[in-house]
């Protein structure tokens, strides 16, 4: 009797250490998965602050792009995402002041967020029997809190990549049916330096592993660039007059930093006071890709204080570029093909 006892007791003693262990073992798991979730936050951030900064210096010892004299646009339409506030709103005063009649888009109309919004907004235009000339993807939101949009996308993700992808794929038709050989439809997509800095892992397009606010934003950044140039190739490969560029407005003083934690936005406004470009001098290179007679029938450019630079060395991969294509057409339940 004794020893059984005795060995029950020790069955005992076994069966509580090794729960013990087992439960302390995932306790250092979790400690693990912690401490990489946050370096990668970290190393992101450096990252993103880095190029920042010489964007920064850069706008210090130049002055900003000043378009030439371009020609009236009187009897062309454009769309213009983002537009009732920031940059967006001077480009689109911008093109009014060229003759352009120009559609503001919010979220009073439009939320790319919502797939179902930006489907309902182009039947909506659609109805409207206008043609479209220009379309300008430059809404964006820039490091928000991890969520997920009403569709399950990450929200850097969806409002600016996703929801101008499928925009500008409903919008196709429209735009080729308006645009001619000696008179182009252009599609610009507003997008940024922090896209040098992104990885490029396409299997976590929506941020699900480790996210970072800075990560998920500059990933996002070089999702619209990778579209970009496939959109190009896709368009000159079915022989319709229109054409893709992307624009680097540089660092704007605009409302899309109001996202920055306390002490780091008080730290930025001194900064952005001097060195940030006015959202009206930044709207120069955006306005000056659609209107610009040198720029007729160009397409696959990145362009930045009104000159045509290189992106990311990643932004030139051609599998990168259908990868993703072919990703997001999935994801929306689209053709790869039959643009318009």
């Amino acid at each position: 009797m004794h020893e059984a006892g005795a060995n029950h007791s020790a069955e005992g003693r076994s069966f509580r250490e090794y729960g013990w262990e087992k439960k302390h073992l995932n306790n250092r798991a979790w400690r693990s998965a912690a401490n990489m979730r946050v370096l990668a936050q970290i190393g992101a951030a450096l990252k993103l602050y880095m190029v920042g900064l010489k964007v920064l210096l850069y706008q210090l010892f130049h002055r900003p792009f000043a378009s030439p004299v371009l020609p009236v646009q009187c009897g062309k339409v454009a769309i213009v995402t983002g537009g009732a506030r920031g940059l967006g709103y001077e480009v689109a005063r911008q093109l009014t002041g060229l003759g352009m009649h120009v559609i503001i888009v919010d979220f009073e109309f439009l939320d790319l967020a919502s797939m179902d919004s930006v489907r309902r907004f182009v039947r909506r235009f659609e109805d409207r029997r206008l043609p479209l000339h220009t379309l300008i993807n430059n809404a964006a939101v820039m490091l928000v809190p991890e969520g997920k949009t009403e569709d399950g996308f990450e929200q850097h993700f969806a409002v600016n990549y996703l929801g101008h992808f499928l925009l500008t794929r409903l919008l196709l038709g429209v735009l080729v049916r308006s645009g001619t050989t000696k008179a182009c439809s252009r599609i610009i997509s507003i997008c940024s330096a922090a896209h040098y800095t992104a990885d490029t892992d396409l299997q976590d397009l929506r941020s699900m592993r480790h996210y970072s606010p800075y990560a998920a934003y500059s990933r996002s950044k070089l999702a619209q660039v990778l579209f970009t140039y496939q959109l190009q190739q896709e368009l000159q490969s079915g022989g319709f007059a229109v054409t893709a560029n992307a624009v680097d407005p540089g660092m704007v003083d605009t409302d899309l930093y109001r996202n920055l934690s306390t002490p780091a936005w008080l730290a930025q406004r001194p900064i952005a006071r001097l060195l940030f470009r006015t959202a009206s001098q930044a709207a120069g290179t955006a306005v000056f890709t659609v209107a610009s007679p040198e720029l007729e029938g160009v397409g696959g450019c990145y362009l930045y204080e009104g000159k045509r630079v290189q992106s990311s060395a990643a932004s030139y991969d051609a599998e990168l570029q259908a990868r993703l294509w072919r990703s997001s057409c999935d994801l929306l339940g689209l053709p790869e093909s039959e643009l318009a």
